[in-house]
């Protein structure tokens, strides 16, 4: 595993723990948005990872991007777009992974913060933690995802309300809303996280990529086309090993041992 200044990666039983190490506020700076990027496209090359924890160090998920960065970015306005569309290039990797991110959400999880969260396929929260996009009251608007993300996670109002005013919300509100999975004690945030995971690594790696494929661009397709999507990873499951084994083993009651092939 390569090293990182700014990350800490571990990998226990086919789940990659990645924490954000960046204090005070684990801010996204220009070093740990390109170290997150390594990391990431290494996790999706490693075939022994099948999930992925990501969470932050302290009492901080990521409260955002390093905002001092962005004084060179004044009177820049195509720099300023660029540097908006390499955020989504890489949150993008997240959400299109061929095996699932989980975000451990364990304290203030703002801005970039939150766009990387939800870039995530499940999302767990401590009850007690932060969420929002305060981009407003610096003048701008959420530029790696935000506003299209928070709108499909929960409704184009709640969006709104959230983006516009800049608020925040907790934990307990967030799950209410649907932009988390579940809200828990923050002592039993990476435990919650990580009987998710394991559940997850237990199945065919062949199954989750086709799950994750199936929903993730189905939902963009008119319900014939996604229907037929579905249908056709259906079908293709039946030519591996994995399904021939699973669908024995639960005829003959026994687990089933899957080999992803």
């Amino acid at each position: 595993m390569e090293n990182f200044s700014l990350i800490n990666l571990q990998v226990r039983e086919n789940v990659a723990y990645v924490t954000i190490e960046n204090p005070p506020v684990n801010a996204l700076n220009t070093t740990a948005l390109r170290e997150m990027e390594q990391c990431i496209d290494q996790l999706n090359r490693d075939s022994s990872v099948k999930a992925v924890i990501l969470t932050g160090t302290g009492t901080f998920f990521i409260a955002g991007a390093d905002i001092k960065e962005f004084t060179h970015l004044f009177g820049q306005e195509e720099l300023a777009e660029q540097t908006a569309l390499k955020g989504q290039v890489l949150y993008n990797k997240i959400e299109q992974a061929e095996k699932p991110f989980i975000a451990a959400i364990n304290g203030a999880c703002l801005g970039g913060g939150l766009e990387l969260a939800m870039s995530c396929h499940m999302r767990i929260a401590a009850n007690e933690a932060k969420l929002g996009l305060p981009e407003t009251k610096l003048g701008i608007i959420p530029g790696y995802g935000g506003t299209q993300r928070l709108a499909r996670l929960t409704n184009t109002a709640k969006a709104l309300e959230l983006i516009l005013t800049g608020q925040f919300i907790d934990g307990r509100e967030a799950e209410k809303i649907g932009l988390v999975n579940h809200s828990v004690d923050a002592d039993q945030l990476l435990q919650k996280a990580a009987e998710i995971a394991a559940s997850i690594t237990q199945k065919s790696s062949l199954s989750v990529k086709a799950v994750l494929e199936s929903v993730l661009t189905g939902i963009d397709l008119p319900l014939e086309e996604g229907l037929a999507l579905e249908a056709k990873h259906f079908g293709k499951l039946f030519g591996t090993e994995d399904t021939k084994e699973g669908v024995t083993a639960f005829i003959e009651k026994r687990p089933a041992a899957f080999k992803d092939r």
